[in-house]
């Protein structure tokens, strides 16, 4: 009966202390990570080539993924609204769950799936290749090289490619109301307008930095210690993308209670 009983608890106890010990792992990982951002003439040259693929190349899924929240958004507040509230309120509905919520949420999650996984791959394929062992035996610091330009251009590019996904929600919905719902731009523009305040903006971009942090610096963190072979790639690849969207969530709550 105690076996029983304990093993269950054994199991909690050491998940609980790989977790601990996972943070403290990462903790270090970002230490030196920020002890690598002073080698500018390292990470300087390598960082436009990593925003264009970080930022550039994710455009296309994150206005996709925009443009069907907005048309969604327009419809379900028209059905929600109907006899009850005015239908203008449908671009008040629109404009404020796309700035502050599914934008920013929406993108970072996509981003997670794309950004944070290929960061993971490529990185753990360096890893069991022995590529970043041989960038240390050349000389270069694979924190300056390899972690410190992927994160500082998602800390630049995820606010930018947020901002374009929130206009194009928006755009999506605008269009929508006027084809769809038998409202006019005027009527859609003032629902826009009602509860607007600038610090919507500034909140959904503070959080799309923090996303773009949280998301390169997990993948770099998974691929940069991936151990084996093909198939521990793959893990890196799943645990970074599982964990930086638990952490894009988590996030997205903090803000809300500290900025709010």
């Amino acid at each position: 009966m105690s076996i029983a009983w304990t093993t269950p608890v054994a199991r909690v106890g050491r998940a609980t202390l790989d977790t601990a010990a996972g943070f403290g792992r990462f903790g270090g990982f970002m230490v030196s990570a920020g002890r690598a951002g002073a080698d500018v003439r390292t990470w300087g040259v390598m960082l436009a080539r990593h925003m264009a693929q970080l930022g550039v190349d994710s455009l296309p899924i994150a206005l996709f993924i925009a443009a069907f929240t907005g048309v969604v958004l327009a419809l379900q507040a028209s059905y929600t609204f109907t006899g009850a509230i005015p239908l203008y309120f449908v671009g008040v509905l629109v404009g404020k769950t796309m700035i502050l919520e599914l934008g920013p949420v929406l993108t970072g999650l996509a981003l997670a799936g794309r950004v944070g996984a290929n960061i993971a791959a490529e990185l753990g394929t360096m890893r069991v290749t022995e590529q970043i062992d041989a960038l240390e035996t050349l000389g270069y610091d694979p924190m300056s090289y390899l972690v410190v330009p992927r994160v500082l251009a998602g800390i630049i590019m995820f606010p930018v490619v947020v901002a374009l996904a929130n206009v194009m929600g928006i755009a999506a919905g605008w269009v929508t109301a006027i084809n769809l719902l038998d409202l006019s731009t005027p009527e859609f523009t003032r629902g826009l307008r009602l509860f607007f305040v600038p610090f919507d903006v500034t909140f959904s971009l503070i959080k799309a930095a923090s996303f773009g942090a949280v998301v390169t610096a997990i993948g770099c963190f998974y691929g940069f210690h991936t151990a084996g072979g093909a198939a521990a790639v793959g893990r890196s690849t799943t645990q970074a993308v599982v964990v930086s969207s638990m952490l894009i969530l988590v996030l997205d709550a903090f803000w809300a209670v500290v900025l709010l």
